[in-house]
């Protein structure tokens, strides 16, 4: 296991030892079962594990697998809501989906009762509705520039992988019913087939735990990547965006995440977990082996610990962890 930083710095640094605890704490914890239905992710390896967090003063500090790739999955459906609010503007997204915590599975068959739209767009429902909602903006242009973005977002020039979108788009049947549905809603403007299309490309872009981190620090950057100083989001989009990640971004553990662990955050059956502490760290956790409701059992156990050390939780009002946080992102 190994430490890296975009900065360089004294070593070891205090996030480096508190990773490696973290990682030495729950390598052995092998609870859980990789995602079978979509086939090419029941391939990962099940022992992969990786933590990296990333500040907004540049430096990046991993440990275990940090530089392993796997597929963002549902991660992605935070940045193209991020996007969708910046090149349609707020009252125009929310149209097409709610800001609702939905208490159901992230791909459930339900939409809010009233409004005939999907609860939120981080369940499978709203986030093909923004899907939808770039290609009607962006016309055939809107993958390449979803993968721009993502890529400025971390630092580097990211890529789809092929095998797992060709497996996402022979298997996503229920992500079809979806579609369909929402276009007899009149919620989804454009074809099912070039909506699921967006959608299944976006959640096979190739991440590796510290790709994750620095697109958490980017989005805790108020959307300007802190080592390239690029602009990769517009800011009062990355607002919105991070408030809805605080609520709705665990699937149906949304309540109680924000209850334990108190950081924006979204997860995504690849295994990662992004968590965002605003204006200092993007957080990232990679390991496979899933709970129940499609999040990574590692991941949890690896954020209540480094939220306990850290004093993270966004109202823990007595613990000094903020403050001390503060003197180590620089």
């Amino acid at each position: 296991m190994m430490s890296s930083q975009s900065v360089p710095s004294a070593s070891p640094h205090e996030f480096d030892r508190l990773l490696e605890s973290i990682h030495s704490a729950h390598r052995d914890n092998r609870a859980g079962a990789l995602a079978d239905y979509i086939p090419e992710l029941a391939k990962a390896s099940p022992d992969d594990f990786g933590l990296a967090i990333a500040t907004v003063g540049g430096r990046l500090h991993i440990a275990g697998d940090a530089e392993v790739p796997f597929t963002i999955q549902s991660i992605s459906k935070a940045f193209t809501f991020c996007l969708a609010l910046e090149l349609t503007g707020r009252d125009t997204v929310l149209t097409r989906v709610g800001v609702e915590p939905s208490g159901d599975a992230f791909n459930a068959i339900i939409f809010d009762a009233v409004g005939k739209k999907p609860f939120n767009p981080m369940v499978n429902a709203g986030a093909i509705t923004i899907a939808g909602l770039l290609c009607e903006t962006l016309g055939a242009s809107a993958f390449d520039f979803v993968l721009d973005r993502f890529s400025q977002a971390a630092g580097r020039p990211l890529t789809l992988d092929e095998t797992v979108y060709r497996s996402e788009a022979e298997t996503g049947h229920r992500n079809r019913a979806i579609a369909h549905l929402l276009l007899a809603n009149d919620v989804l403007k454009v074809s099912p087939d070039e909506a699921l299309d967006l959608y299944f490309r976006q959640c096979s872009i190739r991440v590796t735990a510290s790709d994750l981190a620095r697109m958490g620090a980017t989005l805790a950057n108020m959307g300007e990547n802190p080592v390239t100083g690029r602009a990769a989001f517009e800011l009062r989009a990355v607002r919105n965006t991070l408030a809805v990640m605080f609520t709705c971004g665990m699937y149906d553990y949304a309540g109680n995440w924000a209850y334990d662990i108190g950081v924006p955050a979204k997860s995504g059956v690849g295994g990662g977990i992004l968590g965002v502490v605003n204006r200092q760290l993007g957080i990232a956790t990679y390991s496979p082996r899933l709970d129940a409701r499609g999040n990574s059992v590692r991941g949890i156990a690896s954020f209540e610990m480094l939220g306990e050390e850290l004093g993270l939780h966004a109202f823990d009002c007595t613990n000094m962890g903020s403050s001390f946080v503060s003197t180590l992102i620089r």
